[in-house]
């Protein structure tokens, strides 16, 4: 175990009293920004009675489940059941996700390590497309979806968002750092190079695969735009549509009862929320693993 000049362990492997000044300081932040999130679950949980009690409350006192089950029960009134909307969107996440990492690993292993015409050009191009914020593409992304009739079908959910040019620049970045004499001895083993890549690369870089099927959940998951303007069936909509449209009706003067509206919307945002936070907690050491190794500072 090192020890610095005064004798002290430094990162001992236990706690020591040495390390209070850092909990002393660190603990207060980690607090501060838990606030969202615990409010978010507290707010989901409120009954009627403390949705706009004055003065407001942070934490529930009295949790109910109310609120989840008027969500459920207003998605049925519309005649789809909410269990359809989940399903949509469990489908379409599970299939983007999948071939966001299929395709963004099988680019990236060839832009950083095979050798072919247009290479440089192809990656800048890529690197240019960060630039381009989703409403600048828009348009001509309806018109090229339109002409290839895909109108209505789940593909148009997933195909538009399977390729994330941060996410090919960062597997790019990792693949880069691979030795290739381990791809050359490989080769001299006799492997092909979809066998370099299943058993050599895949393992390699699977810190980066971690990061970009987070960016790849989050983007499908949340995605409020493909199920708006290029699904007309209600029944083929996902939870993000659902949720968007319930905001929209609590926030005209038709939309009913205010306080079970935003009870409603509370129990919604938790619903897109957990996910999110749950993916993210469960692989963060490989998103620090793979900021570090993509030369992002």
């Amino acid at each position: 175990m090192a020890k610095s000049f005064s004798g002290m362990k430094i990162n001992p492997k236990r706690f020591h009293r040495s390390q209070l000044k850092f909990y002393i300081i660190l603990l207060p932040m980690a607090l501060f920004m838990a606030l969202p999130i615990l409010f978010i679950v507290s707010h989901a949980f409120k009954p009627m009675n403390e949705l706009f009690a004055y003065p407001p409350r942070f934490f529930v006192r009295v949790p109910t489940l109310q609120n989840f089950r008027n969500l459920i029960d207003l998605a049925a009134e519309s005649g789809i059941p909410f269990s359809r909307y989940l399903f949509n969107s469990l489908l379409v996440t599970g299939i983007g996700v999948f071939l966001s990492i299929l395709v963004t690993s099988l680019a990236a292993y060839g832009l950083s390590k095979l050798k072919f015409k247009g290479k440089k050009l192809l990656f800048e191009i890529n690197t240019l497309a960060l630039m381009f914020v989703p409403i600048a593409v828009m348009i001509p992304r309806y018109l090229t979806i339109a002409r290839l009739g895909m109108i209505d079908s789940y593909a148009v959910l997933i195909l538009p968002l399977i390729a994330i040019p941060v996410g090919l620049f960062l597997m790019k970045q990792f693949i880069d750092q691979t030795p290739n004499e381990v791809i050359e001895a490989a080769k001299i083993d006799g492997a092909s190079e979809m066998q370099i890549f299943l058993k050599v690369i895949m393992p390699i870089i699977a810190p980066a695969i971690a990061t970009v099927g987070i960016l790849s959940f989050q983007l499908i998951w949340n995605d409020v735009v493909g199920p708006t303007l290029y699904i007309d069936q209600e029944e083929m909509k996902t939870l993000s549509f659902y949720f968007q449209t319930l905001a929209a009706l609590v926030g005209t003067p038709a939309g009913g009862n205010p306080v079970a509206g935003q009870g409603m919307l509370a129990a919604a945002s938790l619903i897109m929320f957990v996910p999110n936070i749950l993916m993210f907690l469960f692989l963060q050491s490989k998103v620090m693993n793979t900021m570090a190794h993509s030369g992002i500072k």
